[in-house]
């Protein structure tokens, strides 16, 4: 019995967590989950992560593992919630502690003395979703910690590559390289064709619908920034160039505060407020 996958699509964020479950088993590893946030209000929501669950408990499925990709500037995720709740694991890429130890200090963030990650995976790791087989591949560029996760024909590449027709991610961001993420991607790349791409956004605007799949094949053949024949120099010339022109995520001071610390919003004081900090003259 093949993985099932589902996927659920966040519009005020355009981003795609997934859920990939074992159907023998009824294991199950999410995949990038939201914790939906407002900024002028400061208040979360759970709508997004509600979905998750009702899935999980609509099919039978024990959650096993909580999968981040990378360290997201875009939104707050909802590992600790689904961890509390449902249980499982928390894992990310073993280059984790880069990221940690850059931006905690932009953001006067505490680290706990514990990892708060239960999983650092390392390159080439295999772990398993019930008696399914997942291959970890160390795939930095966009961060310095951000890792692919390839489940029989399927790999989850997060921000490292967008559908063909929108590209690929920025690589401006503390410890991003153009370099090593066009390096990442090739090694995406050179998995079988057939392999399907199940990215981490998708920003249609009004040209088409939202989407999140395509093909190793698809990609190579029509991803605009890095098809068959672009070589690393013309890719970082042409990523350098546009990532100067990009704004910065709208999320970014809540997200990379809390995902530095698995997703845990800062502590409450004695009254059961919490507040997070904007570093000014900084970002």
């Amino acid at each position: 019995m093949p993985a099932t996958i589902s996927a659920f699509f966040d519009p005020d964020t355009a981003t795609v967590s997934y859920i990939l479950a074992d159907p023998a088993t009824r294991q199950a590893a999410i995949i990038d989950s939201v914790l939906d946030y407002d900024a002028p209000s400061g208040r979360t929501d759970r709508r997004s992560v509600d979905k998750l669950i009702a899935h999980l408990r609509e099919h039978d499925l024990t959650l096993q593992w909580i999968l981040e990709t990378h360290v997201h500037a875009d939104h707050l995720s909802a590992a600790p919630l689904l961890r509390a709740e449902m249980g499982g694991m928390i894992g990310i890429g073993s280059h984790i502690p880069d990221v940690q130890r850059f931006m905690a200090p932009v953001f006067g963030t505490e680290l706990p003395e514990r990892q708060p990650f239960d999983r650092l995976f390392e390159d080439e790791d295999r772990f398993h979703v019930g008696r399914i087989e997942v291959r970890v591949l160390h795939t930095p560029g966009h961060t310095p910690a951000c890792c692919s996760y390839i489940a029989e024909d399927a790999a989850f590449v997060g921000d490292t590559l967008f559908m063909p027709d929108f590209g690929t991610a920025r690589c401006d961001f503390p410890g991003g390289d153009a370099h090593a993420m066009y390096r990442s991607i090739r090694r995406i790349l050179d998995l079988p064709p057939e392999t399907r791409i199940f990215v981490g956004h998708d920003y249609p605007g009004d040209r088409r619908q939202a989407a999140w799949e395509s093909t190793v094949a698809e990609q190579r053949a029509r991803n605009k920034h890095v098809h068959d024949g672009v070589d690393e120099a013309e890719f970082v010339e042409m990523r350098t160039a546009r990532d100067k022109t990009l704004k910065l995520p709208a999320l970014i001071i809540p997200s990379v505060q809390c995902n530095i610390r698995a997703g845990q919003l800062p502590e409450a004081d004695e009254k059961g407020r919490r507040y997070l900090k904007v570093p000014i003259d900084t970002l």
